[in-house]
């Protein structure tokens, strides 16, 4: 059985993706919050804020795959692979 994958499902996980590369940005801007003089309260808020959003982010695309997994008889983990796989490394567009 071939796994079937949705537009829900790939924008979810794009969303899910581009929140943690914004946490991942935050922390190549502001340094380690360890180093010396460490985060202002803007710089932790606004970690903090990013990193809520990822994981709300991030659950909602996995409750997707699960719920989607359940009603198309399809194995959640094979269908997770190929949700992140779709999102992560596209083939390239058909004839170019």
């Amino acid at each position: 059985m071939a796994i079937e994958l949705n537009d829900d499902l790939i924008a979810l996980q794009q969303a899910a993706d581009d929140a943690h590369a914004e946490v991942r940005r935050l922390q190549e801007e502001y340094g380690r919050p360890t180093q010396e003089g460490g985060w202002t309260g803007e710089q932790h808020a606004a970690w903090g804020a990013a990193a809520a959003e990822w994981r709300r982010l991030a659950g909602e695309a996995q409750e997707a795959v699960t719920v989607h997994a359940a009603a198309t008889g399809q194995d959640r983990g094979k269908l997770e692979a190929a949700v992140k796989k779709a999102v992560r490394h596209p083939a390239p567009p058909a004839g170019g």
